[in-house]
């Protein structure tokens, strides 16, 4: 029996399939819609301490890339509560961590019963890697992933 869905949106286009795809199940199943949204904190690492400039030319781009993130939460929240309006339940988290890692320990919820996202979801503000996250899902899951083009 299912309980809920989850639905990693980013507040672009990226998501829309995906978030209407997840709309379409848990309309058609009765249930909950979570919609999520991740705050890498894995820019620190990702670009090192090797900067040439100042620590303080670092920490800025740290502190405009943690801004930006938080504009496409916003974002993401605002394309989420439109689109699922007509749903009976929602929910919109933001999480912080690696993509891959916040997804897979949220999918830990005996609440949610699959997740569905967008190949190229969070690529808008996320690193590069990011690329890769529909695999790195389809390995550490143990519900079900819906990837939608």
């Amino acid at each position: 029996m299912s309980r809920g869905i989850a639905v990693a949106v980013d507040g672009t286009e990226a998501s829309r399939a995906a978030l209407d795809y997840a709309i379409g199940l848990a309309r058609g199943r009765a249930v909950a819609l979570t919609g999520v949204f991740v705050i890498d904190n894995g820019w620190a690492d990702f670009i090192g301490n090797d900067w040439q400039s100042s620590r303080n030319a670092r920490q800025g781009f740290l502190d405009y890339v943690l801004a930006d993130q938080r504009r496409h939460a916003q974002m993401a929240r605002e394309q989420f509560s439109q689109a699922a309006g007509g749903l009976p339940r929602t929910d919109f988290t933001v999480l912080v961590g690696t993509p891959a890692e916040a997804l897979r320990e949220l999918m830990k919820r005996e609440d949610l019963d699959a997740l569905v996202a967008g190949r190229r979801v969070y690529q808008a503000c996320g690193r590069p890697s990011v690329s890769r996250l529909g695999r790195i899902l389809a390995r550490k899951l143990s519900k079900p992933l819906y990837l939608v083009e």
